[in-house]
């Protein structure tokens, strides 16, 4: 390998480390991983291809599902494969411009996955609260819409990382403490005042990750309000069953990037090895429960994969 030059602004290459202290670990973290992996895989291209191939699930519900499903692919894609790399081959290396990219795609991606939450909610809140006013309130145009705000505002605010980064010199170690291109992992490596990055990177990733929670979170509370109120006691446990799962996921989504988001500004002491170890759990577990909680609990989406399967062994 040759030694850095430390007169230019950009390393050619970064060396990702892994999760320190669990380096003896990573052939059987891999083993996990690359099963999620398998499973996000197979279930959202399984939900794309079902919804595609079934017309009467071309409804608000399963459109917001089919964003969400393309954004966990891209997101599981960006990251998992080169990982498993890391843990399996030994495979360090990855190139600046290669590793600016996946940094693009997580951020940008993690973003769109919680504006999909939040438009999936406002969805659920409409069906549940105010059912005669879905077809005419959700129509293809509005849903259109809304998935083109979402990925647009995650791209927005997001592409001006990479484009930070590409900018700063970096004449420290070319080592990132990381198993994937994390934006705060790299920042650390550059030898200028990055304060002022730090503080846009970390502020965009609270103000969207926050308010999007806090939108979804007074969406369900009405939801539940007119849950309570059915006056059938199987349609409310019925209704409560497919809330709690969407709420489950949701949960494990923002806690996860939460406690990541906020390790970097206060916690100082949590050990390395637990906050690289969550971090990759918002990558990872989204995309793998996703296709399990929308639509294997999804009985148009499980009646159809079924009656394909019985047509095909017939």
């Amino acid at each position: 390998m040759p030694p850095l030059n430390t007169s230019r602004p950009s390393p050619v290459t970064f060396l990702l480390m892994g999760i320190p202290g669990l380096e003896h670990l990573h052939v059987w973290i891999g083993i996990p991983f690359c099963s999620m992996y398998v499973v996000a895989v197979v279930g959202n291209v399984t939900i794309l291809a079902v919804v595609r191939a079934e017309r009467s699930l071309h409804e608000p519900m399963f459109l917001f599902l089919c964003m969400l499903s393309v954004t966990d692919l891209v997101l599981s894609t960006s990251t998992l494969p080169r990982m498993l790399c890391l843990f399996w081959l030994g495979a360090h290396d990855i190139a600046f411009d290669a590793c600016l990219a996946q940094m693009f795609f997580i951020h940008s991606f993690t973003a769109m996955e919680s504006g999909f939450f939040l438009a999936m909610a406002i969805d659920r809140y409409v069906a549940i609260c105010d059912p005669l006013r879905l077809t005419t309130f959700l129509t293809h145009t509005r849903i259109n819409i809304m998935g083109i705000i979402v990925v647009v505002r995650g791209i927005a605010f997001f592409s001006p990382r990479p484009i930070l980064l590409k900018q700063l010199p970096y004449c420290r170690t070319r080592i990132i403490a990381h198993t994937y291109c994390e934006f705060m992992a790299v920042v650390k490596l550059a030898c200028a005042d990055t304060g002022s990055t730090k503080r846009y990177s970390l502020s965009m990733a609270s103000i969207i990750g926050s308010c999007d929670a806090v939108l979804i979170a007074v969406s369900y509370a009405f939801i539940l309000c007119s849950v309570f109120h059915l006056p059938s006691r199987e349609a409310s446990f019925k209704a409560l069953g497919t809330c709690g799962s969407h709420v489950c996921v949701i949960l494990v989504f923002y806690s996860t990037a939460g406690f990541s988001i906020f390790t970097h500004r206060f916690g100082k002491n949590v050990p390395a090895h637990v906050h690289i170890f969550i971090a990759n759990m918002y990558i990872l577990v989204p995309p793998f429960l996703n296709p399990i909680v929308y639509g294997v609990r999804t009985k148009k989406i499980r009646d159809h994969v079924f009656r394909t399967l019985r047509i095909n062994v017939a």
